[in-house]
């Protein structure tokens, strides 16, 4: 996360100053534009050869595009198969980019349609006609309703620990203690243990006699950087959603997605891939890993994400596979293997093993 910290200070210092309407803003980490829609302006960062097919993603609540998807992104195996085959187009909640002011309370909070609605309207921004898209947690939400608003405009979902129903009565307990202290006590400490007990298993956030590791030590200073209010009001957001069962179904897009085994939302990820068409979709469970796995268990994502892509056309540039990702391919359902069934019909596998 250190990488990340260092970068995120490089943009602050390069973008101190006021920056108008559709300015493009050249950072070391990309090319970040501020986009005028409908549901006010959004912060998106652009990395890569604009001609290639376009890879959108969506954080989850309080973070932004650098402590979400950092771990993945910045592995030189995730480099060589993402980037090698993609644009990436990082979506910011509003309010959530680096160094943004506080909304103004005149300003109405915007609903999850408000906020899927402005991705269509990123993508007319851009030019771009149909894309893969990335997202953890609520940013999966998200993009779980846009390609159900619009589904001509998604070839494909990533998802990450997914929300898929309207809030459980235990999240909305959560949300609505959390909603109040960062209205009346802004980013406190309580705020910040209930947001990485969301992102974080119990082995990274660590105890009385194991340290904290770096990631999350480095993820609580990142939260201090945030303005309570925007990341009030993307909560009031999210805990307003509605069930997205009943059109999980026609939902056909291909769909992979990811949970950690230790995710507060484990139990919705199982829920959303049981209503989804099996023909289309995997779940793939991450040992030892709480919500975030992009950060907590990147190398995890590599192989199954690997095989996702070649139903697309798509490959790595080099057939090495990383030593270091707790997957192989006898991990992985026959049937997900199989030519015919590639990127097509793929399977609920895991990354669980049976002792024998």
């Amino acid at each position: 996360m250190s990488i990340g910290i260092d970068r995120e200070r490089e943009m602050a210092d390069s973008s101190s100053g006021s920056v108008s309407i559709d300015m493009e803003i050249l950072s070391p980490t990309g090319k970040e534009h501020n986009v005028k829609t409908f549901h006010g302006s959004v912060s998106v960062t652009v990395y890569g050869d604009q001609d290639k097919p376009a890879l959108v993603t969506y954080p989850d609540l309080a973070v932004n595009y650098m402590s979400c998807f950092q771990g993945l992104f910045f592995c030189p195996e995730a480099c060589s198969l993402l980037l090698h085959n993609f644009c990436i187009y990082h979506i910011t909640p509003p309010g959530h980019e680096l160094g943004a002011a506080a909304v103004s309370p005149d300003d109405p909070v915007l609903s999850i349609d408000d906020l899927a609605d402005q991705i269509d309207e990123v993508l007319n921004y851009f030019g771009l006609g149909a894309v893969l898209c990335m997202g953890v947690t609520a940013g999966a939400y998200i993009l779980t309703l846009f390609a159900m608003k619009y589904r001509q405009r998604v070839l494909g979902l990533i998802l990450v620990s997914p929300l898929c129903t309207a809030p459980s009565w235990t999240e909305w307990f959560y949300n609505k203690v959390m909603s109040n202290l960062l209205y009346f006590y802004g980013m406190c400490g309580l705020v910040k243990e209930l947001l990485l007990k969301r992102y974080f298993s119990k082995e990274v956030r660590g105890s009385v006699q194991v340290p904290e590791s770096d990631i999350v030590q480095a993820c609580r200073r990142l939260l201090d950087e945030r303005q309570s209010v925007n990341i009030w009001r993307f909560l009031e957001a999210i805990s307003r959603r509605p069930d997205l069962s009943e059109g999980l179904r026609k939902l056909h897009c291909r769909s992979l997605i990811f949970v950690g085994e230790n995710s507060p939302f484990h139990s919705e990820a199982v829920h959303l891939i049981s209503k989804m068409d099996r023909r289309y979709s995997a779940l793939v469970e991450v040992q030892a890993c709480g919500s975030m796995v992009t950060e907590e268990q990147p190398h995890a994502m590599l192989i199954p994400i690997e095989y996702f892509l070649m139903g697309f056309g798509l490959y790595r540039p080099t057939q090495s596979v990383s030593p270091r990702s707790p997957l192989s391919p006898c991990c992985i359902s026959p049937e997900l293997l199989s030519p015919e069934s590639m990127g097509l019909k793929l399977k609920p596998i895991k990354t669980r093993t049976r002792k024998v």
